[in-house]
């Protein structure tokens, strides 16, 4: 075992400038082993029995979830750790074992009042290690849990992306097929000789009803009727396919007496080409619509998650709407909300100003109130979920409500609490509201309250609009 002398002390760069007397004192009033491979130098949820140095070897910090290790930093060695002066956490958050042989000094923490009195560069150097093991904590769980966000994320996502990708291959592949069968289409319509003023009379009554097409909604039994009349109206009057494109006619808003006013404008003989082209041309303008509608929707996700991350924007305060974060949070969400049968009603103040904000930290504290009421509410398989934004004087003040079974009482105290959770085992870190809070009242200045009782969860953030 390596014999700890002032002067290796000297060699940690918080002490150097500690004077000789001080820290012989701490090392006589220290006790000195060795931890073997898997031994814990301290336990989540028990007492922090002293202020450790890691003389050789490595310490693991990490948490178990679901049975699962998960590291939370990287392995720590030749470091300062445990309790230190004016701390309040006396409760280890986290596990810390040995790798490998590791040789501990520890400090007990019955005596560090005797420290605080007595060794003032002692203790003002163990106090910046506090400083430093704040400062790089905070910015490890904000880290930590923007990854979680991630993931939860991710998967949604990929799905929403999955959907209009699919179907622009799909469209793109049938239009493809489509556009094979024209040449033959176009040989039966050259050959058709119709009166040009008909011609025009047609292409308007067409263009009419396209113009008014889905004014009227129809529901499932109405839409099945109108395909049947459609499909006896071209057999009534010999037109080919009639069944086959009768579908289609109705989804464009055609009904009977359009067909007919269209015939009206040929004869039997040029009935069939003239109704088979204009149908070959709504379906080619439908698979180019869904297409466009398919390529549109993939851009909006992209431009959601462009704004969402920030990505284009630098890491400092600046203006920007409240409410564009919201909806850019409940785009990413929008596949955890349909899964969970949740109905989502939006009010937002048209008039409050533009807030001085982190907006990256921002959509953050929405990606985890949202995500915990959508949580909240699928243990009944449907919810609702009420999001409104309003003005408060000199604050802009964002509340979200979900019917969800509400927060126990007794825990409503400790929500904010580092790693505590109300979850199921594997389900949450702990951290998300932690972070939310830490991000509303250090970074932006503001305030986060919450009103919980069954069927009602409400969470009330204030943010000063000129931050």
């Amino acid at each position: 075992m390596q014999q700890i002398t002032t002067e290796w002390l000297k060699g940690i760069e918080v002490l150097k400038d500690v004077p000789d007397e001080q820290l012989q004192w701490l090392i006589d009033n220290s006790s000195h082993y060795i931890l073997n491979d898997g031994d814990y130098l301290f336990e989540k949820d028990k007492p922090i029995n002293g202020t450790h140095f890691i003389v050789s070897g490595k310490v693991r910090l990490y948490i178990t979830q679901n049975g699962v290790r998960r590291e939370l930093v990287n392995m720590l060695s030749l470091d300062i750790t445990g309790y230190l002066p004016y701390s309040r956490g006396k409760i280890a958050q986290v596990n810390g074992d040995a790798v490998g042989d590791t040789q501990i000094m520890t400090f007990p923490v019955e005596k560090v009042m005797d420290m605080i009195k007595n060794y003032f560069e002692l203790t003002q150097a163990l106090v910046s290690v506090m400083s430093n093991r704040v400062r790089e904590s905070t910015a490890l769980l904000q880290q930590n849990e923007k990854m979680m966000a991630l993931g939860k994320l991710s998967a949604g996502l990929a799905h929403e992306l999955n959907n209009p990708a699919a179907s622009i291959v799909r469209n793109a592949s049938s239009l493809k097929q489509h556009l094979l069968a024209q040449p033959e289409m176009f040989a039966k319509l050259v050959a058709v000789q119709m009166d040009v003023n008909k011609v025009g009379t047609v292409k308007e009554k067409i263009k009419h009803i396209l113009e008014n097409k889905g004014k009227v909604k129809l529901t499932l039994r109405q839409r099945n009727q109108q395909e049947d009349e459609l499909a006896d109206w071209f057999d009534k009057h010999g037109i080919e396919n009639g069944y086959n494109m009768a579908e289609n006619f109705v989804e464009q808003g055609f009904e009977a007496n359009d067909l007919g006013a269209i015939f009206q404008c040929m004869d039997q003989r040029t009935a069939s080409p003239v109704f088979g082209w204009i149908h070959d041309t709504l379906v080619s303008e439908k698979m180019v619509a869904d297409i466009h509608d398919a390529s549109q929707r993939i851009a909006d996700l992209i431009s959601s998650i462009k704004t969402f991350t920030h990505m284009d924007r630098g890491a400092d305060r600046q203006f920007a709407h409240v409410d564009t974060g919201i909806r850019n949070t409940l785009t990413m969400l929008n596949h955890k909300i349909k899964a969970g049968n949740i109905t989502v009603s939006e009010e937002y103040d048209t008039n409050l100003p533009e807030v001085k904000m982190l907006v990256g930290e921002l959509n953050q504290v929405w990606t985890n109130l949202i995500d915990n009421a959508i949580d909240a509410m699928e243990e009944h398989g449907k919810g609702h979920l009420h999001i409104k934004t309003r003005q408060d004087r000199d604050f802009a003040e964002i509340t979200i409500t979900d019917d969800g079974p509400g927060i126990p009482p007794d825990v409503q105290n400790r929500i904010f609490d580092p790693f505590f959770t109300t979850k199921e085992m594997g389900k949450g870190t702990g951290m998300g509201l932690e972070v939310v809070q830490r991000i509303i009242k250090q970074q932006h200045q503001g305030s986060i309250k919450v009103n919980s009782r069954p069927g009602h969860t409400q969470f009330i953030v204030c943010i000063p609009i000129n931050n």
